[in-house]
């Protein structure tokens, strides 16, 4: 199988060399792939929810669907504007001379897809690459089978081989298509798996963007609306079950709104869920592995004598079939050594750390890994101000959370442990492209000074500049 790999990636290369996508093709290509998505999203939903047991189809259609098809939407509407060239000064030492940037395909890039948006972390990449004028190898995660089986039926339904392939498999698959030598390598998963990634692409001097994970704080400032602030949180803490990259991972308050804290998440959580087992807008845990990792994390801070407070009782939570449902939980100021705040959580737990002044919640956040999102809840612009001056994040949500990354026109990427390189958009037109630099000479004898040998009016030009 690996050996497919590198036949493939021959032919995908091999073709783009012969025939270049130019802009006709790359419209073509993003118009016949949102007509196609756009008619199979009923078997999108349900492939993604098979995967996971139960996903919601309202979280399928609007993480998934609506994401990708603004992304195309996005590309299309800009296009052309990307594609031409960039007027830049000569200077007029070099007159008379014209100087330009163009922004050209790459060729062949590899794109790694992770579990959690399987969908969407797979087309809104592919997205760009297609505007850049690039042919695209997909790997998505071996977690997601069903919807492995959408996306290649999708694929090869609107591209041929030689332009979009699909590459299929475990670990070893995606060691070995780390390996190749791509023109860019695209990986959006855990930062220990990124590291692999990255030192898999170095053996080739294959640029990487990355886009990872860690613990996205959610601090609530002394002046925030509570109600407003708990609401937003818990939409971006159980949105798919907090598997999301950039879910709130803890919760900074202060001291004296912790109790009020609380009795609002489970007001609010009551009102939103019941019978989670019959839910249909509750997504449950992927697979066993993940589902005994929380319960893990739930367990050891158990063990070290933390308070966790469910936000449903556990008598109405049963197993649903073969797939996991996991109540949300709170979890009271657990300390640093406890795996839940050493670890990306990715499910509904979400730790709970008070702080005696706003200082101290901006020095806890800065002291640690930079993350990938931040959000800041306050009515305050000063206060606001004061931690975007000082806290550095992959990206920010003021008052609310994950709307950041639907943002069409915003890059998205992480800084740090949460990654690197950004895509969406234009930015994501260029992570994909050469930024290739050009200065046209119209009448080359007119610079002849700078030739061997020199004469008076050469000193007189290097005078002049070095003044």
């Amino acid at each position: 199988m690996t050996e497919q790999l590198s036949t493939n990636f021959a032919i995908l290369r091999e073709a783009w060399l012969k025939n270049r996508p130019d802009e006709r093709q790359r419209r073509e290509d993003l118009l016949r792939l949102r007509t196609a998505f756009k008619a199979s999203l009923p078997q999108m939903a349900e492939a993604i929810s098979r995967d996971f047991g139960h996903r919601s189809t309202h979280e399928s259609m609007m993480a998934e669907a609506v994401i990708v098809l603004k992304e195309i939407d996005f590309c299309l509407r800009h296009l052309r504007k990307w594609m031409k060239p960039q007027r830049r000064k000569a200077g007029w030492q070099f007159w008379p001379a014209k100087a330009e940037i163009r922004h050209v395909p790459l060729g062949v890039v590899g794109i790694m897809a992770p579990w959690n948006y399987p969908v969407n972390l797979s087309l809104t990449p592919l997205v760009s690459a297609l505007a850049a004028g690039n042919h695209i190898y997909l790997k998505p995660s071996e977690h997601t089978p069903h919807t492995n089986a959408y996306l290649s039926r999708l694929l090869q339904e609107i591209f041929p081989p030689e332009r979009v392939c699909i590459a299929q498999g475990g670990a070893d698959i995606a060691a070995a298509f780390s390996a190749l030598p791509f023109d860019h390598l695209f990986f959006t998963g855990s930062g220990a798996v990124g590291k692999k990634v990255m030192a898999a692409a170095a053996r080739n001097l294959t640029p990487v963007t990355l886009e990872l994970g860690g613990k996205s704080p959610a601090l609530i400032a002394p002046d925030a609306d509570l109600v407003k602030s708990v609401s937003r949180i818990l939409t971006g803490k159980l949105f798919n079950a907090g598997q999301t990259c950039i879910a709130p991972d803890y919760v900074l308050l202060p001291e004296n709104m912790l109790d009020a804290f609380i009795a609002e998440c489970k007001s609010q959580t009551a009102r939103r869920y019941t019978e989670l087992d019959r839910q249909p807008d509750y997504t449950a845990i992927i697979n066993e592995g993940q589902y005994k990792r929380l319960t893990h994390l739930l367990d050891d801070a158990s063990i070290r004598g933390h308070k966790t407070i469910p936000l449903l009782t556990l008598s109405d939570i049963q197993r649903a079939g073969e797939y996991h449902i996991l109540p949300p939980m709170l979890i009271i100021n657990p300390d640093d050594n406890c795996a839940i705040m050493q670890e990306e959580i990715f499910g509904p737990l979400l730790p709970v750390k008070t702080y005696r002044t706003y200082d101290e919640a901006i020095g806890f956040i800065t002291s640690r890994d930079r993350p990938l999102a931040f959000y800041c809840f306050s009515n305050s612009n000063e206060t606001i101000e004061t931690a975007l001056t000082h806290i550095v994040a992959g990206s920010v949500c003021i008052n609310d959370t994950l709307y950041q990354f639907a943002c069409a026109d915003l890059p998205f990427g992480g800084v740090g442990m949460s990654g690197m390189g950004h895509y969406h958009g234009e930015e994501g037109f260029k992570t994909f492209s050469k930024a290739m630099p050009v200065l046209r000479k119209y009448n080359p004898a007119a610079t002849d000074y700078l030739h061997p040998p020199y004469g008076r009016f050469a000193n007189f030009i290097i005078r002049f500049l070095t003044r």
